[in-house]
């Protein structure tokens, strides 16, 4: 499991702490808001708000009342009632895309040593070099991993805009299925990286990389690293 937890010491300098810009770990945290909150919608829609069950529930309760619908009718509703989930579900989806370009833009305002790009780089070029070969191979591990997480946001946000303006690209319907396949099981893998996510970070604030969370809430501090 070590393999997984983020480093908090730098691989060319092991006794400074790193340090997140306030632009970074805003987009950090957002992210956590938005993606949360746009699980949680599928959450809803996949129990709570279940279509077949609920057209079922609103059929029998109508029903304790005298009113008299048909399944179809019923159905019909409990679909408008996820359809209004769906919509806040597409909001996520459109805040996250605007904070995946928001990071896009950030990388090239970063200052040179908090570029996500040239610390990988730099992370493999120490793993070549380095005396501590464990350390740099450990970052260049975790780095690929956030790598592989920012492709996946990329891919995630590509075909939620294209789920959300498919009447407008009609001319693409017959690839919609195999479009929201891609997006559904994107969602997979994002619950997948944030449980080996939060197990990292929970590890690493056991051991050697303690301070990681509040480094990402107030940027860290070098002098007391």
């Amino acid at each position: 499991m070590a393999i997984i937890e983020p480093v908090r010491k730098d691989v060319q300098e092991p006794k400074e702490g790193k340090k997140y810009s306030t632009a970074l770990r805003f987009w950090h945290w957002a992210n956590v808001i938005i993606i949360s909150g746009s699980l949680l919608t599928v959450l809803l829609n996949s129990t709570l708000l279940n279509g077949n069950t609920n057209a079922n529930f609103i059929k029998d309760k109508l029903q304790e009342t005298s009113v008299n619908v048909t399944k179809d009718q019923a159905r019909s509703v409990a679909h408008a009632l996820g359809d209004k989930v769906w919509n806040i579900h597409a909001y996520f989806g459109y805040c996250l895309a605007a904070l995946l370009l928001f990071r896009l833009l950030l990388e090239f305002f970063q200052k040179k040593d908090q570029k996500f790009i040239l610390k990988l780089k730099s992370a493999y070029a120490q793993y070549k070099i380095a005396k501590n070969r464990q350390l740099a191979r450990h970052e260049v591990v975790v780095k690929s991993i956030y790598l592989l997480f920012y492709l996946l946001l990329i891919v995630m946000a590509l075909t939620g805009l294209f789920l959300a303006f498919e009447d407008e690209l009609a001319a693409y319907k017959s690839i919609r299925h195999t479009v929201k396949d891609i997006h559904g099981f994107c969602m997979y893998l994002v619950l997948a990286f944030i449980v080996v996510h939060l197990a990292g970070v929970f590890l690493a604030e056991r051991k050697d990389s303690k301070g990681i969370v509040s480094d990402m809430i107030n940027g860290g501090d070098l002098s007391n690293s």
